[in-house]
């Protein structure tokens, strides 16, 4: 039997799930550089999508030039930074931050699809776990496209890009990464002998609700919705309340329910602001359950969530800082994981049980 077609071992399990634990912490840190070209308004400041040529920025003062002449073509310049007065010096701050976020992201695909190519062909992959990988992987290119496909709606239409598809865009990158984290975890196990994890119970209930509260803080980083409290530096006024009850002024429903949940931005701050406590409640619960079996776990996942809420208060306080800011949505991508890991431990539990 050759190399290639040798039977993958335990150990052959556990190098894919350190591999597959790398890659999630690379996911990790590019939310949190998204969140960074996000808030300094650097999306749209890369005007073409060039996946190989585009690794390189520019060197010479024309290639620089060139670039600055493109976005002078962007409705983000012509309305906002061209009055402003934007200089080609300014406007490198904001290519760097997209072209670091494009950078990354480029680097997280090769880090991926070349060790996965190597696992393939030297027969390492555990039966079952190939039509997995292929799917995280192609979850992977399609980050790419969405990616541009948001970028484009900021080059052409509006100012800003879609907070549909900023909110797409984001929510694809936190599903690669539980999707990485269980799949990895499910590695652990098969070195261990146990079975992978079936989801189920409190554990899938905590992550639907995790998903439904990401959708409505991207629809709030996507409309800028995070001031409609009226926050300033540290105006404690923004929280609890809004505009100074709790239920804010303005919600504009004239153009039916449906545009008001998801494209009025005091109603989609009002959301998500407390649809936080339901999460809160439910995360409570799976880490009550994990606390017998798995205190550290218990500890992770309570530390993770009350900085989260603690950041997004401050956030609101500070009339949206970007440091404040960009901790809020790094920590995010935390909860996603320690809330993967909770699920996955009592999805565990429950089959040893059996």
């Amino acid at each position: 039997m050759t190399a290639a077609q040798s039977p993958s071992t335990p150990k052959d399990a556990l190098a894919l799930a350190r591999w597959l634990f790398i890659v999630a912490l690379m996911v990790v840190a590019i939310v949190a550089v998204g969140g960074i070209t996000r808030l300094t308004e650097s999306g749209v400041s890369i005007t073409e999508w060039k996946p190989v040529t585009g690794t390189i920025p520019p060197i010479t003062q024309a290639q620089w030039q060139a670039e600055f002449d493109a976005y002078r073509q962007t409705p983000q310049y012509v309305l906002i930074n061209g009055p402003a007065g934007m200089t080609l010096e300014s406007y490198k701050f904001i290519f760097f931050w997209e072209w670091v976020h494009r950078l990354l992201a480029r680097t997280i695909g090769l880090v991926f699809a070349l060790p996965l190519a190597w696992f393939w062909i030297k027969g390492r992959i555990p039966q079952g776990y190939k039509p997995r990988l292929l799917a995280l992987l192609a979850l992977g290119a399609a980050q790419g496209a969405v990616g541009w496909w948001m970028v484009k709606s900021g080059i052409v239409n509006d100012v800003k890009v879609s907070h549909f598809r900023l909110a797409t865009h984001l929510l694809v990158a936190l599903f690669t990464l539980g999707g990485l984290i269980w799949t990895a975890l499910d590695l652990v196990a098969l070195a261990k002998g146990r079975p992978r994890a079936k989801l189920h119970g409190v554990g899938l209930l905590a992550l639907i609700m995790l998903v439904v509260q990401l959708f409505y803080g991207a629809l709030v980083a996507g409309m800028r919705a995070g001031t409609s409290a009226g926050g300033g530096w540290f105006n404690w006024d923004a929280w609890p309340l809004m505009q100074g009850s709790v239920y804010p002024d303005g919600v504009d429903w004239a153009l039916g329910a449906v545009h008001a949940f998801v494209s009025d931005p005091f109603l989609v701050h009002f959301i998500h602001r407390w649809w936080a406590w339901a999460v809160v409640v439910v995360l409570v619960i799976v880490a009550r359950r994990l606390r017998k079996t798995d205190r550290k776990a218990s500890i992770v996942l309570h530390s993770v969530f009350g900085t989260q809420v603690l950041l997004g208060i401050f956030t609101v306080w500070s009339g949206v800082a970007l440091w404040i800011a960009v901790l809020h949505q790094l920590v995010g991508a935390l909860l996603v994981a320690a809330t993967t890991w909770s699920a996955h431990l009592l999805s565990a539990r429950r089959q040893d049980a059996f």
